[in-house]
Protein backbone atom coordinates (compact mmCIF):
# COMPACT_ATOMS: atom_id res chain seq x y z
CA UNK A 1 0.00 0.00 0.00
CA UNK A 2 1.39 3.35 -1.08
CA UNK A 3 1.92 6.49 2.10
CA UNK A 4 -0.88 8.70 0.32
CA UNK A 5 -3.29 5.57 1.17
CA UNK A 6 -1.63 4.80 4.74
CA UNK A 7 -1.97 8.43 5.55
CA UNK A 8 -5.63 8.74 4.10
CA UNK A 9 -6.60 5.34 6.50
CA UNK A 10 -5.33 7.23 9.17
CA UNK A 11 -7.34 10.16 8.42
CA UNK A 12 -10.47 8.18 8.39
CA UNK A 13 -9.47 6.47 11.91
CA UNK A 14 -9.28 3.48 10.43
CA UNK A 15 -7.24 0.98 12.95
CA UNK A 16 -6.16 -1.08 9.73
CA UNK A 17 -3.90 2.15 8.99
CA UNK A 18 -1.70 0.68 12.29
CA UNK A 19 -1.61 -3.06 10.79
CA UNK A 20 -0.82 -1.70 7.29
CA UNK A 21 2.34 0.66 8.65
CA UNK A 22 3.72 -2.35 10.58
CA UNK A 23 4.06 -4.35 7.07
CA UNK A 24 5.14 -0.89 5.25
CA UNK A 25 7.80 0.07 7.98
CA UNK A 26 7.97 -2.17 11.23
CA UNK A 27 10.82 -4.01 10.15
CA UNK A 28 12.72 -0.94 9.30
CA UNK A 29 11.45 1.04 12.12
CA UNK A 30 12.83 -1.86 14.59
CA UNK A 31 16.06 -2.08 12.69
CA UNK A 32 16.48 1.70 13.43
CA UNK A 33 15.41 1.43 17.09
CA UNK A 34 17.48 -1.55 17.63
CA UNK A 35 20.86 0.66 16.37
CA UNK A 36 20.51 3.57 19.18
CA UNK A 37 18.77 0.71 22.11
CA UNK A 38 20.97 -2.04 21.14
CA UNK A 39 18.35 -4.22 22.81
CA UNK A 40 15.66 -6.36 20.49
CA UNK A 41 13.06 -5.60 23.05
CA UNK A 42 13.35 -2.58 23.64
CA UNK A 43 13.57 -1.80 20.00
CA UNK A 44 9.88 -3.69 19.26
CA UNK A 45 8.49 -1.31 22.03
CA UNK A 46 9.75 1.17 20.24
CA UNK A 47 8.58 0.81 16.72
CA UNK A 48 5.65 -0.06 18.20
CA UNK A 49 5.33 3.19 20.07
CA UNK A 50 5.72 5.51 17.06
CA UNK A 51 2.70 3.43 15.17
CA UNK A 52 0.92 4.52 18.29
CA UNK A 53 2.33 8.57 18.23
CA UNK A 54 1.91 8.72 14.81
CA UNK A 55 -2.17 7.66 15.48
CA UNK A 56 -2.21 10.26 17.50
CA UNK A 57 -0.15 12.78 15.92
CA UNK A 58 -2.06 11.68 12.15
CA UNK A 59 -4.47 14.09 11.70
CA UNK A 60 -3.59 17.15 12.33
CA UNK A 61 -0.38 16.16 10.40
CA UNK A 62 -0.32 14.65 6.97
CA UNK A 63 3.68 13.60 6.42
CA UNK A 64 4.14 13.32 2.52
CA UNK A 65 6.89 10.64 3.19
CA UNK A 66 5.53 8.27 5.89
CA UNK A 67 8.51 6.42 6.59
CA UNK A 68 10.35 9.87 6.99
CA UNK A 69 7.98 10.89 10.20
CA UNK A 70 7.84 7.47 11.75
CA UNK A 71 11.54 7.36 11.27
CA UNK A 72 11.50 10.93 13.23
CA UNK A 73 9.23 9.57 16.01
CA UNK A 74 10.74 6.30 16.29
CA UNK A 75 13.98 8.08 17.14
CA UNK A 76 13.31 10.81 19.71
CA UNK A 77 11.19 7.69 21.38
CA UNK A 78 14.50 5.38 21.46
CA UNK A 79 16.44 8.45 22.41
CA UNK A 80 14.19 9.08 25.30
CA UNK A 81 14.31 5.38 26.11
CA UNK A 82 17.87 5.64 26.46
CA UNK A 83 18.17 8.87 28.80
CA UNK A 84 15.30 7.61 30.73
CA UNK A 85 17.50 3.42 31.11
CA UNK A 86 20.44 5.40 32.29
CA UNK A 87 22.81 2.36 31.21
CA UNK A 88 25.67 4.10 30.72
CA UNK A 89 26.88 1.18 28.45
CA UNK A 90 24.31 1.53 26.03
CA UNK A 91 24.31 5.84 26.63
CA UNK A 92 28.30 5.64 25.24
CA UNK A 93 27.41 4.62 22.15
CA UNK A 94 24.85 7.75 21.84
CA UNK A 95 27.20 9.84 23.56
CA UNK A 96 30.45 8.64 21.06
CA UNK A 97 28.04 9.78 17.83
CA UNK A 98 27.21 13.44 19.75
CA UNK A 99 31.09 13.89 20.07
CA UNK A 100 31.75 12.84 16.32
CA UNK A 101 29.54 15.31 14.94
CA UNK A 102 29.97 18.28 17.08
CA UNK A 103 33.00 19.35 15.66
CA UNK A 104 30.94 19.94 12.25
CA UNK A 105 27.36 21.07 13.28
CA UNK A 106 26.41 24.21 14.90
CA UNK A 107 26.29 23.74 18.65
CA UNK A 108 22.66 24.01 20.09
CA UNK A 109 22.84 27.65 20.55
CA UNK A 110 23.66 28.56 17.15
CA UNK A 111 20.82 25.78 16.24
CA UNK A 112 18.58 28.43 18.10
CA UNK A 113 19.32 31.18 15.68
CA UNK A 114 19.08 29.09 12.28
CA UNK A 115 15.46 27.63 11.25
CA UNK A 116 15.25 23.85 11.57
CA UNK A 117 14.75 23.45 7.69
CA UNK A 118 17.22 25.61 6.96
CA UNK A 119 19.68 23.73 8.77
CA UNK A 120 18.07 20.16 7.08
CA UNK A 121 17.78 21.88 3.74
CA UNK A 122 22.14 22.45 3.99
CA UNK A 123 22.42 18.85 5.10
CA UNK A 124 20.30 17.92 2.40
CA UNK A 125 22.58 19.66 -0.56
CA UNK A 126 25.58 18.02 1.33
CA UNK A 127 24.16 14.84 1.34
CA UNK A 128 22.76 14.76 -2.12
CA UNK A 129 26.83 15.92 -3.43
CA UNK A 130 28.34 12.54 -2.13
CA UNK A 131 28.97 9.47 -3.57
CA UNK A 132 25.92 6.73 -2.79
CA UNK A 133 28.82 4.52 -0.56
CA UNK A 134 29.96 7.80 1.21
CA UNK A 135 26.60 9.00 1.71
CA UNK A 136 24.99 5.76 2.79
CA UNK A 137 27.55 5.09 5.28
CA UNK A 138 27.32 8.72 6.94
CA UNK A 139 23.38 7.75 7.27
CA UNK A 140 24.14 4.13 9.06
CA UNK A 141 26.15 5.75 11.29
CA UNK A 142 24.77 9.17 12.61
CA UNK A 143 20.95 8.38 11.58
CA UNK A 144 20.43 4.72 11.99
CA UNK A 145 23.43 4.47 14.79
CA UNK A 146 25.44 1.68 13.02
CA UNK A 147 28.33 1.04 14.96
CA UNK A 148 31.49 0.81 13.78
CA UNK A 149 32.08 -3.10 14.07
CA UNK A 150 28.81 -2.96 11.97
CA UNK A 151 29.81 -0.69 8.86
CA UNK A 152 33.43 -2.61 8.67
CA UNK A 153 31.03 -5.90 8.32
CA UNK A 154 29.01 -4.24 5.94
CA UNK A 155 31.48 -2.83 3.59
CA UNK A 156 34.43 -4.82 4.17
CA UNK A 157 36.33 -2.56 5.72
CA UNK A 158 38.64 -2.62 9.40
CA UNK A 159 37.22 -0.36 11.84
CA UNK A 160 40.02 1.76 11.18
CA UNK A 161 39.46 2.57 7.37
CA UNK A 162 35.59 2.97 8.57
CA UNK A 163 36.81 5.67 11.30
CA UNK A 164 39.11 7.41 8.64
CA UNK A 165 36.23 7.25 6.12
CA UNK A 166 33.35 8.96 8.78
CA UNK A 167 36.36 11.82 9.67
CA UNK A 168 36.77 12.77 6.43
CA UNK A 169 33.15 12.63 5.32
CA UNK A 170 32.81 15.18 8.73
CA UNK A 171 35.17 17.22 7.26
CA UNK A 172 33.40 17.89 4.12
CA UNK A 173 30.54 18.48 6.42
CA UNK A 174 32.88 21.35 8.23
CA UNK A 175 33.97 22.98 4.80
CA UNK A 176 30.58 22.67 3.53
CA UNK A 177 28.61 24.30 6.68
CA UNK A 178 31.50 27.02 6.57
CA UNK A 179 31.53 27.81 2.72
CA UNK A 180 27.41 28.34 3.54
CA UNK A 181 28.59 30.81 6.71
CA UNK A 182 27.40 28.10 9.00
CA UNK A 183 29.72 29.10 12.00
CA UNK A 184 31.02 25.41 13.36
Amino acid sequence: MRDEEIVALFWARDESALRETEAAYGGKLRRLALGILRRKEDAEECAADACLKAWETIPPQRPERLFAYLAKICRYLAFDRLDRAGAQKRRGEAVALTEELAACVPDRLAERTMEGWELGQLLDGFLAGLDREERVMFLRRYWYGDTIRELAGRYGLTAGGVKSRLYRTREKLRTYLNKEDIEV
